[in-house]
Parts: C-alpha cells; structure tokens; sequence
C-alpha cells in the first residue's frame, strides 16, 4: 500500500495549496485614480507566508516587482510613497509557488481631477458611490459623471449615488468639473458572485498594454482577463486529483486479480500418488 499513501499525501498537498492560496489585493486609499506625487498601500491579503509572496505591475516599463525600481515591500503590503503617472498600471500578487491573486487596475494622473471608484467588482444589488475630486479645491463642487461617453447626470455636491446596481451599471465612467478639467475613465465592473478566483501559474503572466498612456484608464476589457483563465486554471487543480484517483483505483484492481501465493503454505501429503503412479508403470 506505498504507492497508494505517497498518491493519497500528493492529493492532500495538492488540496492544501489550492485551499490556502486564496489571497486578495486590495488597495488603500479605496479608489482606482489617485493625483501624482500622492501615496499608496497595496496589501496582499491572506497571504500566510509573506516571504512567498510579493507585489507585481505591467505598466509601460513592463513587469516589475515591488522594491525592485519602485516601492517599499513590508509584511505583505507595497508601499508607494510618491505615485507617477508612469506608476499607471495592472497590479497583482504572486507567490514562489506560481498562484497569483485578483488583478487592480489603477491610474496616476497629473490632471486635476480625478473619479474615486470601487477597486474591486462589485456586486449586484449593491450601492455605489462615485466622487469626483479635484486636487486643490473643496471635493463638493458640481460635476457632470458619465458612462461609455454619454451624460449620466449632473450633481451639485460632486458625488453620485448608483443605488441597486446591475449588468447593465457596468461601463467606463467618468466625471467633469467645469473649470477644472475631466477626470480618466475608470472601468466598473458588476458581478453576482464573489470574486475569490486564483489564476494560474506564472507560466502564462498577465498580459501587458499594447495601447496604453499615462493617466488614461487601462482598456475596458481588462477586468475580464481573470475569467479568461479560469478553465485552464481549475483544469490545472483537477487533473492531479483525476489521475490520483485513476491510479489508485488501477493499483487496486491489479492486487485485487493477482493469484494468491504460496510462500510458507504447507503442501497437502496426497497431492501425488506415488504407489498408484509405480503400479501403473509395472503393469
């Protein structure tokens, strides 16, 4: 029964690393825009081990990690003291082990306004505010918000409410202060699920911009990337367990058919009839 317990720890090994890999980004300030030469904190939450894990971005300098050219990597968080437009970007955690986390998309612009949106997907039914701010004047004067390029509505204090939201509050939204400027767009994505999907290895890493400018927001599609590789991530879970059990089930039919033995049986004392066997020769 070797093979079957070393195949039975390769199962439980596998399931522990599936199960405790559910690490997520998250971003403080909340907001997807920020002004340039202001600060941030990434942290990657759950992570067990934060020496096996770090903080990655795609930006137009193209992969890096945290501490390498920017930040300051502590206790599983990133630490940006000073945000560039440069700083514009796809951001993610990675482990040694090659799982990574939920990606953010965030925008450093040197405007003077920006859209303070949700990070994260949000779900249906919930309420969402979007505040548009400038960055020297009161965040309280009236601004015009937009979804897809069209006017959604104008408001006097600089904040909108979208209460119950659904699909169809998903879009590319903006906001404009007349006298200062229009924000970038940010993306708004709607989902009726939590979103806790580990994407796979870093074998295939996120893809980079192909069309990308400081302090526009990234492309629209980009929150959908981490759908794209769901199939091929929970096929990577499941084929271990697949051909765990498909072993094991051979193993055991092959000892099930085997013929039995006789090592240390004693052999019955009429098995050859010896006297019958010299009789028939004389005659």
């Amino acid at each position: 029964m070797g093979e079957v317990s070393v195949l039975w720890l390769l199962f439980l090994t596998s399931l522990l690393i599936y199960t405790t890999n559910q690490v997520r980004l998250t971003v403080n300030p909340i907001s997807s825009q920020f002004f340039k030469e202001k600060s941030l904190s990434l942290s990657c939450e759950g992570a067990e081990n934060s020496a096996g894990w770090t903080l990655r971005r795609s930006t137009l300098e193209g992969q890096t990690h945290c501490g390498e050219t920017w930040g300051r990597w502590s206790n599983s968080s990133c630490k940006i003291s000073m945000t560039l437009p440069w700083d514009s970007g796809v951001y993610w955690c990675e482990s040694r082990e090659g799982p990574i986390s939920n990606m953010v998309n965030l925008t450093v612009t040197g405007g003077s306004v920006i859209l303070q949106s949700p990070v994260l997907p949000v779900m249906e039914g919930d309420d969402v505010t979007l505040l548009c701010k400038t960055k020297t004047t009161p965040s309280n004067l009236p601004a015009a918000f937009y979804k897809d390029g069209s006017l959604i509505r104008k408001q006097p204090t600089g904040h909108m409410t979208i209460q119950h939201v659904s699909r169809s509050d998903e879009g590319l939204y903006k906001c404009d202060i007349s006298g200062h400027g229009e924000s970038p767009s940010s993306w708004i994505t709607v989902t009726g699920n939590p979103v806790t999907t580990v994407l796979p290895t870093s074998t295939a890493p996120p893809p980079t911009f192909t069309s990308f400018t400081p302090g526009s927001a990234p492309h629209p599609d980009a929150p959908s990337l981490q759908l794209e590789f769901r199939l091929p991530f929970h096929l990577l879970v499941f084929c271990p367990y697949f051909i765990a059990t498909v072993l094991m089930v051979s193993l055991c039919r092959r000892r099930a058919k085997a013929p039995p033995t006789c090592t240390g049986q004693k052999l019955p004392d009429d098995l050859f009839d010896f006297e019958a066997v010299t009789t028939e020769r004389q005659v």
